[in-house]
């Protein structure tokens, strides 16, 4: 006798495969507030802007000469957070709690070291695809 699922078991791997190949498409600010000469490329020659979302990533082929299909910024908690470290502005003080920066109105991130961890944040309107 032949084991009858075989077939379909390979489908499913197939799909479920697929599944965690694909990105989660980034948020606007992640991709227009990265400057086009820090792009790292996130594609292929010839790459469509849904196979670059497909794979998690930024597509903008306005700028020549930099890479069209590129990683995003890290996501924050919020969005207004989300921006270049050379755009923080210093909103606290070396030593400072998230929850003084929080209470300051200020976003933290204490990723990096030697920039600032409470900074101000930005409005979200100048992001765009």
């Amino acid at each position: 006798m032949r084991p009858r699922g075989g077939p379909l078991l390979a489908v499913v791997l197939v799909l479920g495969l697929c599944a965690l190949v694909e990105g989660e498409k980034p948020s606007p600010c992640q991709c227009s507030r990265l400057t086009p000469h820090n792009r790292k490329n996130c594609g292929f020659p010839g790459i469509t802007s849904d196979q670059c979302f497909d794979l998690g990533c930024c597509f903008d082929s306005s700028v020549a000469g930099v890479p069209w299909c590129f990683h995003p910024l890290p996501s924050q908690e919020s969005e207004q957070c989300v921006m270049e470290v050379s755009a923080r502005k210093n909103c606290g003080y070396p030593g400072i709690s998230p929850e003084e920066c929080a209470s300051r109105q200020c976003c933290f991130s204490d990723v990096i070291p030697e920039v600032p961890w409470c900074f101000f944040s930005q409005p979200v309107q100048d992001c765009h695809y």
